[in-house]
Order: C-alpha cells, then sequence, then structure tokens
C-alpha cells in the first residue's frame, strides 16, 4: 500500500497519524513548513498541532515560503501556537495577533530567509514538514503544487516529516528544478540564462535517515481567491499595455517584451489577463506564483514558458491545469523561491516587474505593507526582490479605497517599503506616469497629473505647489506631509477636517 507514492521500502515502516507526528514538535522549536501562497503547504500536521497545542500548551516559530492556505495561520493562532512567524502571510486571524503584539512577526524579502539561514544569521529549522506527492526510490521528496523553501528547509533541519498528499496527482512529478546555491564564499554564479533552463534535480535531496515521519493525506490546496477582472483593473491594464506598445514602438522591447514578473491578487492577475488582447506574443514569465492569468495566455497562445515557485489557481483552473498536466509541462518549472526571487537572474534577464502598492506618494515612494504607517496587511512579499533589479520596475493600484475615503497618492506614504529609486511606473486605472529619467519634482507632476482621483487632485496640487514654494530637492511640508493618514485614522477620511 502506498508503494507507488512511497518507493524507498523502508519508510513505510515510518508512517505514523498526523498526531503521532506533530507530536514530534515540542516547545519552543522552531519549525520550517512548505507552503507559498495558499499552495503546497502541509495540512495534516499543522492542523494536528494546533489541536494538541489546546491541551498540552507549545510555541514555535514558523517559517515557510509564504502564506498557508486551509485557514492553518487561523488554526495555529487560534490555539496560542505561533511566537513568531515568517516570511509572509495573508490572515485576518493571525494579522490581527500581529498587530497587537501577541505574535512576532519577521517580514521579509522572499529571497532571503533561506540565505539568512545559511549564513547562522536566524536559526534553522528544528524540524521541516514538507508536502510531497511522492517519495523516490532513492528517499528523495517530490513537492507538489509549491517549492517554496522547502530544499533548504530540509537540508537545515535535524529532522524532517513527510505529507504524502493522495489529493495531488502523480503527474505534478517531473515538474519542479530543484537547485540550491551553495554557501558564500566561494559560490559560483547561478547558471540560469534562460527563463526555461532546467538546472537542477526534479526532487528534493535528503539522506531518508531524516526522514522521522511519514504522514499520509488527502487535503486539497484552497482555491485561489483572486476576483474576475473589473473596469478599474481592466483600465489599468489597458494603460500599462499602451505603455508596453510605446516601449516596442521606440526600439526599447520587442513583441514578446522581456520575462514578466506579477506580484499576487487580483490586480496584478487582472493586468496579466489584459495581455490576452494585446498584440504581444511570444511571451515568458519569471515569477513566484502563476496564477489563473499564466495558463489563460498559455491557451491562448501568447505565453510560451512560465517558470515560477507555486501554482495558486482558482476552482475553475484548478481542474483545468492539474487534470490536464501533460499538456503544459513542457511549458512550466517551478523552482526554489531564493531562485525564483534571485536579484541576480532578476536582473539577469531583465524582468518587467508588475506589483501592487497599497499606497505611493507623488515622488514615487511605495508602500506595500502597512495600513496607516502601523499596521501589518500582509507583507513585503517578493516585490523588493524584483523591484531594485528589474528592467522596468512597475506598481499598480486603484486610485482610492474605501469608497473615497482614502486616495492610493498622498503627499508622503506613511511607510516605505520601495523607495523612489527603485520604482519606474505607477498606474492606476486614472493613468500612468513613466517616471525614469524624472527628477523628483519632474516626478510628482507626472504622478499628480495622471494617476491621482479628481477628487484628490486639487488638494495635492495645492500641497505640492506649497511645497515647492518651500524649497528642496524633494519638496515637502514636514508639519502636513502625513496630514492625509492622521484625518483617515481620526475622522474617517482623508480630506476631512477638524
Amino acid at each position: 500500500m502506498y508503494s507507488d507514492r512511497i518507493r524507498l521500502p523502508s519508510l513505510l515502516e515510518k508512517i505514523m497519524s498526523a498526531d503521532e507526528a506533530a507530536a514530534l514538535i515540542q516547545d519552543g522549536m522552531t519549525v520550517g513548513m512548505s507552503g507559498f501562497t495558499r499552495a503546497g503547504e502541509a495540512k495534516a500536521v499543522p492542523l494536528a498541532l494546533a489541536k494538541l497545542a489546546t491541551t498540552s500548551p507549545r510555541k514555535i516559530s514558523l517559517v515557510t515560503g509564504a502564506s498557508l492556505g486551509n485557514d492553518l495561520d487561523k488554526k495555529l493562532t487560534e490555539a496560542g501556537a505561533l511566537a513568531r512567524r515568517m516570511p509572509f502571510q495573508v490572515d485576518n486571524t493571525l494579522r490581527k495577533a500581529i498587530n497587537e503584539g501577541k505574535v512576532m512577526f519577521v517580514d521579509q524579502h522572499l529571497s532571503e530567509t533561506v540565505e539568512q539561514m545559511r549564513s547562522k544569521q536566524i536559526k534553522a529549522p528544528d524540524i521541516a514538514v514538507i508536502e510531497a506527492v511522492a517519495i523516490t526510490e532513492e528517499g528523495h521528496i517530490v513537492p507538489t503544487t509549491s517549492v517554496g523553501n522547502s530544499a533548504s528547509f530540509v537540508a537545515e533541519a535535524k529532522q524532517v516529516i513527510v505529507e504524502i498528499n493522495l489529493a495531488h496527482n502523480l503527474n505534478l512529478e517531473g515538474l519542479h528544478d530543484i537547485y540550491v546555491p551553495v554557501a558564500r564564499p566561494g559560490r559560483g554564479p547561478v547558471p540560469l540564462i534562460n527563463v526555461d533552463d532546467r538546472i537542477g534535480t526534479k526532487a528534493i535531496p535528503v539522506d531518508p535517515a531524516k526522514i522521522a515521519a511519514v504522514v499520509i493525506c488527502d487535503t486539497p490546496d484552497s482555491p485561489s481567491t483572486v476576483t474576475p477582472p473589473d473596469d478599474e483593473t481592466q483600465a489599468i491594464a489597458d494603460h500599462l499595455i499602451a505603455f508596453l506598445e510605446r516601449e516596442v514602438a521606440a526600439g526599447r522591447l520587442t513583441k514578446s517584451l522581456l520575462p514578466l514578473q506579477a506580484g499576487i491578487g487580483s490586480i496584478a492577475n487582472a493586468v496579466m489577463c489584459g495581455l490576452l488582447k494585446s498584440d504581444f506574443s511570444g511571451l515568458t514569465m519569471y515569477s513566484e506564483v502563476l496564477q489563473d492569468s499564466t495558463f489563460e495566455l498559455i491557451d491562448a497562445g501568447k505565453m510560451d514558458f512560465a517558470s515560477g515557485c507555486s501554482m495558486t489557481l482558482s476552482e475553475e483552473w484548478g481542474k483545468r491545469v492539474f487534470g490536464n498536466m501533460e499538456k503544459y509541462k513542457d511549458k512550466l518549472v517551478l523552482r526554489p523561491q531564493e531562485i525564483s526571487n534571485l536579484p541576480e537572474i532578476a536582473r539577469r534577464l531583465g524582468i518587467i516587474g508588475v506589483n501592487t502598492a497599497l499606497e505611493f506618494d507623488i515622488y514615487g515612494n511605495v508602500n506595500s505593507t502597512h495600513v496607516g504607517g502601523t499596521k501589518m496587511m500582509n507583507g513585503i512579499g517578493g516585490s523588493g526582490d524584483f523591484a531594485r533589479n528589474a528592467h522596468t520596475s512597475i506598481f499598480v493600484t486603484k486610485s482610492i479605497a474605501k469608497g473615497g475615503a482614502i486616495s492610493s497618492v498622498v503627499p508622503m506614504v506613511g511607510h516605505v517599503d520601495h523607495c523612489e529609486h527603485d520604482v519606474d511606473v505607477v498606474v492606476t486605472e486614472q493613468g500612468l506616469a513613466d517616471l525614469r529619467g524624472l527628477a523628483p519634482r519632474e516626478r510628482a507632476r507626472a504622478i499628480i497629473d495622471n494617476c491621482v482621483h479628481p477628487d484628490y487632485r486639487a488638494a495635492l496640487n495645492d500641497y505640492f505647489e506649497r511645497a515647492c514654494a518651500k524649497g528642496g530637492q524633494t519638496p515637502h511640508i514636514l508639519r502636513e506631509a502625513l496630514e492625509w493618514h492622521i484625518n483617515l485614522e481620526e475622522r474617517g477620511s482623508m480630506l476631512a477636517k477638524g
């Protein structure tokens, strides 16, 4: 039984229940867990750990690739099992605990986590919990719908728990390309020159003696929560496509552009969907998460190849893709996130990076993470890995939020994740500002004229003109620079007056 999934016979003797495996996780441990943006996370063991923590209290430091599905962060938080969490999350319950200071959250560039583990700057996992579609004859681990940080967790951890998930089709095997850089100093270049290069192995190498438990489960990934494009996201896509067409006309790009990177979420996914109606073809993608739009572009004959770290799909597209993987297998690869997000490769390939902002200011500084400058939303994710190293770094957002109470373009952002030096283009449904080669005053003029909602344009013009009269390379009136955020906090609207 399970011999098609567990092909090293000695490991059949290590099959145990999720409850038994969870008991291996002790209070105070650091746990490395598979999973990247609701894809490929271990499922049975963390649920068992949450149950165990309610009767036998224990707190862990949980490190993953990115966010988890199946409400695992919620359930672990409610059970009091999380002392520390890194490097990314999207759960409302965990977010509340983070902002109340009950869970210490370490928000990191997603390419950096295991690099810091490898160099012993942060603690390596005591135990790794990794979802797999199979274990090979050599005892190596075949991941499922994400690779994330799993390969390095396995390498660095003292023990490994493998979850064999029967809900995943064996046709995923062969999709992965596992490459882990050697330790520094003496590391050579990562030998990836083209988006479709394969430079590693198809499974995660591990000494089978390290595998402490094998758990069988049958729970699918949570489907994507991405919403369909609307009029505003379509307008953002139209502005961006027009910009790319101008780049082609100017001879800076060809019709196949350069490799595309898209952040997670409805806006970035909608922008990628907008390329379906464009004249571009022969597209490639070098990104983190492969979303519905990736496969729509492949099916439409617009995209030739996509490299990512995980696949996070809606229920409809999950059925299409996972039930018919052979159709896509020669057009896809999943890599560890330290490779999918590696700045070295982003710079080499010339990525066109499209990421979502919570807000940006008149000089192009972007806030991706903090509401009101203090409250964590999700985390920086991989946007910074790409933004600083992209051929063109693009940030998109709708111009207003909360029924117009919030402007996404402000005099000064309440928190900076991407400084003006890393931002080339900003886009809202109102328009696009190309900031390349512009001085701060020119950037402000382009942003106010093109990206701001009409309800806020006069107020931003007034602020900018008075700031310029005061002077400076980057003119500001510091006494007023964060006034809009204060108004929102105290009166419920950015333009409200006392």
